[in-house]
């Protein structure tokens, strides 16, 4: 498959769930994200469609979607099947930066519980959404500095029954990252 159907600033839909977003990135036949909630997440080409909007008519009449087809025409090449990988590939696990530079641009008038509250339920909302939409693994970068956002992290992640987790993987992310797992039923 080719990604020319597909570019960036598109607004997408995933077939098989209820996540839609905007084109970011496109790399080969992999499509980058960025969903409504924020998530960037990667996809096949064939697991996308474009969301048209369909208060614009012109998008229809100008577009050249409808055309007369032509009975008597040459049938056309036969194609070939699709062909498609395997869902066991790992696609790249959601990471979520919490650091507070990274959430807000100017953090100047915050004090300490602003600045942990809003860390804190940043991660809330990327636990709950990973949970909505059955997303088995996310990962949380939170540093390692004097260790109260990671302690917050943990106590709030205790609370959760269908959720393990452990410290990221080291060469990767060193001590400041968990790595946050969710036991689902499958479907």
């Amino acid at each position: 498959m080719t990604t020319k159907k597909f570019e960036i600033g598109d607004k997408v839909s995933v077939l098989d769930d209820a996540i839609d977003g905007v084109v970011v990135s496109i790399k080969n036949d992999e499509i980058t994200i960025e969903t409504t909630d924020k998530f960037m997440m990667t996809f096949f080409v064939n697991e996308l469609i474009k969301i048209n909007n369909t208060n614009d008519l012109n998008s229809f009449s100008g577009s050249g979607t409808l055309f007369k087809k032509n009975i008597d025409s040459a049938p056309s090449k036969k194609q070939n099947a699709p062909t498609f990988k395997s869902d066991k590939l790992e696609r790249g696990t959601p990471e979520f930066d919490l650091h507070i530079e990274k959430l807000v641009k100017n953090f100047k008038g915050m004090n300490n519980f602003d600045i942990l509250s809003l860390q804190t339920e940043t991660a809330k909302r990327h636990i709950e959404f990973a949970i909505r939409n059955r997303i088995p693994k996310i990962v949380f970068i939170h540093g390692v500095g004097e260790g109260v956002l990671k302690a917050e992290l943990d106590f709030m992640l205790n609370r959760y029954e269908m959720i393990s987790f452990q410290d990221a993987n080291y060469q990767k992310y060193g001590l400041g990252a968990t790595e946050v797992y969710f036991k689902q039923n499958v479907r």
